[in-house]
């Protein structure tokens, strides 16, 4: 592992958030103000969508079944020194045979929902030009056994699996020219899976694959560009998603909905005042700038441009008419608050603390625990950009996970870690706050990107010799929380 870099972890954020304090206007963004109100009911509200979620690269495994092209992934896992424990993912979970007994994982868990990413190697091997019929048969196969099974299919159109011949033919996401054909891919797959297929995502963290892949990071395709180039690649990814957007309304069904999944930056208020929550809100603008922040206002921050200077990227203002393209949700990855902050009496509105070294933290380091990240996360979202329906498209954690006798695994940190969370998940829709569902990451144990196999963030264990599934304790939880609809 690389020092500063891992699963969740943003290596720098964005450019700007180096700054610290210093990046942000008091004076910039809508909100309403209030001061937080405490609850004390456990439930959630009618009809809130109980889910699991997984991707593609991570799970399916079959990396040369059936035309699928290689992805700057295949790539990267294979050169030696990447990945931690010299695993990759040609095997992975092996989702891609055993789709249907993992359907019925879900199912007998209670889960209404499964979040899962369209492989875009598969459906196109070389990112555009012919598609792969055979490729996008196993997403038709897919989808036909959750509904069935009565499970409701949220596809995710990008997480992380670029075409390699992208990033030999163009520099991947340096160039505009990948953007166009993330957007013809997001039309070609939405006319076909549409008519089955309510909900669509778009790019997955952002945040997370420009910084981690392009700025210096461990990530695929493993480049350390200059700041104006990463910023550049983030801009075009901004534009991939309002390509996409607009693909999917022209050619999917009438009543196809789409929103980004990001890995939004979460500032939270050290002392839970009105001042100090005004204060989070300017933060979490400003450090989600560079991509979530243009997507929903349609322009770059004054303290963006301002800080990133001659780096800032180019762009017209048609690209943000694209980029801003109207959603329907927004999709929140939310793991650890990344910035504890106070207010500031100066013009920047915000103060950022120092995180202390003895601040808990999971299996994984840089995962530190913060239960209220998922109050202050979708709250902040809400309040900033007032969004017609918020997903957490992404909650949960690694855990030891290592089976006792007779082979029970008793996964009692990641059982108190969720039941935390999701009580100040509660908290926020007891306030009105519009999140419509929760996606925990993930349904199996699988490949986690350059920690290889050694961190398990399944309510699955995965047998990664044998492919055998084992329920842990999560699962037990997890059931009790979506049959009453609860805590449990």
């Amino acid at each position: 592992m690389f020092k500063g870099f891992s699963r969740r972890q943003l290596a720098k954020l964005a450019a700007w958030s180096a700054l610290g304090a210093s990046t942000a206007s008091a004076k910039a963004g809508p909100t309403r103000s209030g001061e937080p109100k405490a609850s004390v009911v456990s439930g959630f509200p009618k009809g809130f969508l109980w889910g699991t979620a997984t991707s593609a690269y991570q799970v399916e495994g079959a990396v040369r079944a059936d035309g699928r092209g290689p992805s700057i992934w295949d790539t990267f896992a294979h050169t030696p020194g990447k990945i931690v424990d010299r695993s990759n993912a040609d095997r992975a979970s092996d989702h891609y045979h055993r789709y249907k007994e993992d359907v019925q994982l879900m199912k007998a868990m209670g889960a209404k929902a499964y979040r899962f990413s369209i492989a875009w190697p598969r459906v196109f091997p070389d990112g555009a030009g012919e598609p792969n019929p055979k490729g996008l048969d196993f997403y038709h196969r897919l989808v036909d056994e959750c509904l069935a099974n009565g499970i409701e299919p949220f596809a995710t159109l990008y997480h992380w699996d670029l075409p390699q011949v992208l990033q030999d033919r163009f520099g991947g996401w340096e160039s505009r020219d990948t953007a166009k054909a993330f957007g013809e891919y997001a039309g070609y797959v939405a006319e076909r899976l549409s008519d089955r297929v309510t909900n669509f995502f778009t790019i997955n963290e952002c945040g997370r694959f420009v910084e981690a892949g392009y700025g210096g990071g461990p990530d695929a395709p493993g480049l350390n560009l200059a700041q104006n180039r990463v910023n550049q690649v983030r801009h075009h990814v901004a534009l991939a998603h309002g390509l996409a957007v607009q693909a999917i309304r022209a050619r999917g069904r009438t009543g196809t909905k789409v929103g980004p999944a990001e890995n939004i930056v979460v500032c939270v208020p050290a002392i839970e005042t009105p001042a100090n929550a005004r204060a989070a809100e300017i933060a979490t603008r400003e450090m989600n700038a560079g991509y979530l922040t243009v997507i929903l206002e349609g322009k770059y921050t004054d303290a963006f441009l301002a800080y990133a200077g001659a780096n800032a990227p180019t762009y017209t203002t048609d690209d943000l008419k694209i980029i801003s393209s109207p959603v329907d949700y927004v999709g929140i990855n939310v793991y650890t608050p990344h910035y504890y902050v106070t207010a500031a009496d100066d013009a920047h509105g915000f103060a950022v603390l120092p995180m202390p070294a003895s601040f808990p933290h999971t299996s994984s380091p840089w995962h530190k625990i913060g239960p209220e990240a998922l109050y202050w996360a979708p709250r902040h979202v809400a309040k900033l950009w007032n969004p017609k329906a918020i997903y957490i498209t992404e909650n949960g954690t690694s855990a030891a996970d290592e089976p006792v006798a007779g082979g029970n695994v008793y996964d009692l940190d990641r059982i108190v870690l969720l039941r935390s969370y999701l009580t100040q998940l509660q908290r926020a829709t007891s306030e009105g706050v519009p999140v419509r569902g929760y996606f925990l990451w993930s349904l199996l144990d699988n490949f986690e990107w350059t920690d290889g196999l050694d961190k398990r963030y399944g309510l699955y264990r995965v047998d990664f010799e044998t492919q055998r599934r084992t329920p842990k304790l999560s699962v037990s939880f997890y059931r009790e929380v979506i049959a009453r609809n609860a805590l449990a």
